[in-house]
């Protein structure tokens, strides 16, 4: 039976922790990570309407885009919102997941499903961030234990590299060690210096995977203390695999602002809040900038790529006037809520493939706004 700590797993694999901002509250929020799991519901706010559906559905499990614990709290009573909220949760067996910014930055994440909607290429981010989310292993080990070692380390994660799996390198060497009072060496004595033939074992492994592998090789390492070093990868990757917050792409052909918004308008969730646009209606579009949610802090990193619309939620009147009046590209402001809902397919199709169980979307909009007008 899979249980919450295993899916937990498959979802930091995909969306690091280590990817999320520094103000975020990413990870598990409620629920026992040794229960088992074999329906996972998904979307992209915890209200109390989902709560009460991910129970009615026989979830044992919500996965959620925006963290229900973002803001401090000194309560979770039964009689306040966020405390009825969690209690729904813990009451009806289903166990409370975010990945917020670590899904925007990761890839595939909400930016790339945005990006798909709109009709562009994923390229590079509009912020990358450096790093692989990859480390690299050197374990010593007595040659003997070496394939059943390598064998739990792989079980677990470890070894993988694009298409190939069980990947390692080894190479022959001796250790030396004197075991003192207090210790129990699996060789050796007590007081004397010891020194015998030992592998060392490279891989790789998800940095996601790095607490977990510890407690596989502690268990299974037949030394009390093994030998064993974690380094980080460099960032190798081209800008258009990076990680980081937005996206730049390119349209298979150009059309007009005024056409592309009406693309952005027929491919994304229908809200009432509808869909924007500011800049010369009949300018030509080609190369877009998207950022799933709230945009308005990467409108100057924006102004400087060369785009000829930026694509976000919940820009403000003053900064747009400010970045325009700068020169920047159009922009077209959706809903937050539209520009990344889409995603909980995504998370749900990769959960389904990785982990095996049974996945469904909460498809109530939980889009704040429920009625737009315009003057008669």
């Amino acid at each position: 039976m899979t249980t919450v700590a295993e899916i937990r797993s498959v979802l930091e694999d995909a969306y690091p922790p280590k990817l999320a901002e520094s103000w975020d509250a990413v990870g598990l929020i409620c629920g026992d990570p040794a229960s088992p799991v074999d329906t996972v519901a998904f979307a992209l706010d915890c209200t109390q309407a989902v709560a009460e559906q991910a129970v009615a559905s026989g979830a044992q499990m919500l996965v959620v885009h925006h963290p229900l614990l973002l803001r401090g709290v000194t309560s979770v009573a039964a009689d306040t919102p966020k405390g009825k909220v969690i209690h729904t949760l813990i009451t009806g067996g289903v166990a409370l997941f975010a990945a917020h910014t670590n899904a925007d930055s990761a890839r595939p994440g909400v930016n790339d499903r945005l990006a798909e909607l709109v009709g562009i290429s994923s390229g590079s981010p509009i912020l990358p961030r450096g790093g692989t989310n990859l480390d690299k292993w050197g374990v010593q080990v007595p040659p003997a234990n070496a394939e059943a070692l390598k064998s739990a380390l792989f079980a677990a994660g470890a070894g993988q590299i694009d298409n190939y799996q069980d990947c390692s390198f080894e190479v022959s060497g001796t250790g030396e060690f004197t075991p003192v009072v207090g210790a129990d060496p699996t060789i050796g004595q007590v007081g004397q210096h010891h020194s015998d033939v030992e592998l060392r074992i490279e891989f790789v492994a998800p940095a996601a995977k790095r607490r977990s592998l510890i407690t596989v090789l502690r268990e299974v390492h037949p030394f009390e203390q093994p030998a064993f070093d974690i380094v980080e990868l460099a960032d190798t990757d081209s800008a258009e695999n990076s990680y980081g917050l937005g996206r730049i792409g390119e349209l298979p052909e150009a059309m007009t602002l005024r056409e592309f918004t009406q693309q952005v308008a027929d491919r994304l969730p229908v809200t009432c809040w509808g869909v924007r646009a500011a800049g010369d209606p009949e300018s030509i579009v080609k190369k877009v900038a998207v950022s799933s949610g709230s945009g308005d802090s990467l409108l100057d990193a924006v102004r400087g790529l060369g785009v000829d619309v930026f694509v976000t939620s919940d820009l403000r009147h003053h900064p747009v006037d400010e970045y325009l009046r700068a020169g920047g590209p159009p922009v077209i402001d959706t809903a937050h809520w539209a520009s990344e809902f889409p995603w909980t397919a995504q998370a749900a199709e990769l959960v389904q493939e990785r982990a095996g169980v049974d996945t469904e979307i909460i498809e109530l909009r939980t889009d704040p706004w429920t009625l737009s007008a315009h003057s008669s």
